[in-house]
């Protein structure tokens, strides 16, 4: 088992929580996990990436090569075409389609979209709406690992149990609502390449 994946946002949209949930449940497992340190600017707003490489042998480098990620995660669509010359021909997209509008040039959102759909294997959700309407705002990022939770090859009771190891010191109704979310996006994704 081999995924090398690329996070990819802005800063203040949870990046990080992604990959800490990923990663608790890759060495659950008993894999093997090197994660770059995040790139770009960490302050909210500022677009960020980093590289995460999950396997059954040991990892040489953090970094993934170009065209060789196995997956783009990404809670910011524009954020998401940045890294597509990373991505492997058969890799996913897993994108949110809502855009964090942070520059005065951003391009055309239909064009963006667009540009997402061209991709054979991508799963296009707007989490944020999703997160709004389960009444968790916050909550995007883990729509959108959930919509990713299908292509990982982790099993995802594990992504699960990772949520309640990390969010246990935030509360039960923190930890419940994560999950709540993780399911919500997961059924998405599940549909969504169905049709």
């Amino acid at each position: 088992m081999k995924k090398d994946i690329i996070l990819a946002g802005v800063g203040g949209q949870g990046i990080l929580s992604i990959a800490a949930v990923i990663g608790t449940a890759a060495v659950d497992s008993g894999l093997f996990l090197k994660q770059a340190e995040v790139h770009g600017m960490s302050q909210r707003g500022g677009d960020v990436h980093s590289d995460l490489r999950i396997s059954d042998k040991e990892i040489a480098s953090d970094l993934i090569p170009e065209g060789k990620a196995d997956m783009i995660i990404s809670v910011e669509p524009m954020e998401s075409l940045r890294y597509i010359p990373m991505l492997n021909p058969g890799g996913w997209l897993i994108t949110n389609t809502d855009p964090y509008i942070n520059i005065t040039n951003y391009p055309d959102m239909q064009l963006v979209l667009n540009e997402i759909r061209s991709f054979p294997n991508h799963v296009a959700i707007d989490a944020n709406k999703i997160a709004a309407k389960l009444g968790q705002k916050k909550s995007a990022n883990m729509i959108i690992l959930g919509a990713s939770s299908i292509f990982i090859g982790l099993e995802y009771r594990r992504l699960e149990n990772s949520i309640k190891t990390i969010f246990k010191n935030k509360g039960e109704d923190v930890v419940e609502s994560n999950i709540v979310a993780l399911i919500a996006g997961r059924n998405f994704a599940e549909s969504y390449i169905k049709n």
